[in-house]
Parts: structure tokens; sequence; C-alpha cells
């Protein structure tokens, strides 16, 4: 993988896992608990959320595969189920096809299972994660590039985690008005990101279009 595949690769996974948009979720749902306790599922999520990835990362086009998948067929796929995130985050809607419905989170509320569900899956590491995993996966071609996808991830993650150990300060630092700007503008940017994907997935699966 190049510079400019690496470059979009953070683009896609920043935008989409954008810690700053989970930031304000994270913080609603840990209300009632103390800093420390706010810090404790801070790395637990970060653990999840790590080996989430990576056995996506690693397993995940094997696992398609299974069921007669190729690549560019879920690269459509992952470019529509991505589109349709980044559309709502551009018009201020909630995202429960990633983040799950209301009904969903209030179902969970004590520490030990908000760790992976409903902030590690599917808030992080939901359905628009997990395709643009196996999409970036499958145009890594060998395991140099899927080390460099590995490493931009990796930098999310742990970007991640500084974002919520910290994230009574930066709750207090980002103003409601700094939040909409991002996620409307991280909304862009994956949308374009999205178009690109089904756009090549097109051509792929009917040759014609090229």
């Amino acid at each position: 993988m190049d510079y400019v595949d690496l470059t979009k690769a953070f683009g896609a996974f920043f935008a989409i896992m954008n810690p700053f948009v989970t930031l304000p979720i994270f913080l609603a749902l840990t209300s009632e608990f103390s800093v420390a306790q706010q810090r404790a599922l801070a790395l637990k999520v970060t653990i999840l959320s790590a080996i989430m990835c990576a056995v996506i990362l690693l397993a995940g086009q094997q696992i398609i595969g299974l069921f007669g998948i190729t690549i560019d067929q879920f690269r459509i796929a992952g470019g529509v189920v991505l589109a349709h995130i980044a559309w709502s985050m551009l018009n201020g809607g909630n995202i429960a096809s990633h983040q799950g419905t209301d009904e969903e989170k209030d179902q969970m509320q004590d520490l030990s299972s908000l760790a992976f569900y409903p902030i590690t899956f599917p808030l992080i590491v939901g359905p628009g994660t997990i395709a643009t995993l196996i999409i970036y996966a499958g145009h890594a071609g060998d395991l140099e590039g899927l080390i460099a996808v590995g490493s931009v991830v990796s930098v999310i993650v742990a970007l991640m985690f500084v974002v919520l150990f910290f994230a009574s300060f930066f709750g207090n630092a980002l103003s409601d008005s700094m939040r909409v700007i991002m996620t409307r503008l991280m909304g862009m940017i994956l949308l374009a990101i999205a178009v690109e994907m089904v756009v090549l997935g097109a051509k792929a699966v009917l040759p014609g279009l090229a």
C-alpha cells in the first residue's frame, strides 16, 4: 500500500471510529461513574476494541469467504453501509446501525457490561468498522500491507484510549458546536470514501462499467 492508500485508510478509520464522536456517548453512559471507574472502563474498551479489530483484520476475509462472498461484493455492501452512516452523521441523526438503538443502549448500564456492549460493539467496532477492516485487509495485498493497515488502526485505537481515559477533561474542553462541526466534517469525508468503495467494487463485479 502506498502513502495515498494509507492516508485514505486513516481517514476512513478515523471517521468511522472517531473518538470525539464516541466521547459524548461514553460520557452519557458513564455519567453515574467516578473518574476512576471511567478510566478503568476506557482501558477495557481499548483492549476489547484492539482484539476485535485484530481478529477481523486477520480472519475477516476467510469469514465472508465461507458464505461465498468476494471482497469486491463486500466492498459494495460495505460502501453502502458506510454511506448510510456518513449520511446520518451529515444530518445529525442517530446511527442505530453502528451505535445501537436507544433501547439496546438502555439494556446495559453496569460497568462490566458497558465495556463490550454497547461501547466496544457496536459503538466503536460496529458494522461500518467491520466492513472497512475487511475491505482494507483485502486491498492490502500482502503481509506488509496488512501490517500497514494494522498500524493505522492501532493509532486510532490508541487515540481512542487517550480520549476516553481523559473523558472528563475532553468533555469540558469540547463545546457542542465543535462536536457538531467535527461530526459533519467526518461524515463528508466518510461519504466520499464510501462512494469510492462502491464504484471500485462495482467496476470489479461488473467489468463492463470500467
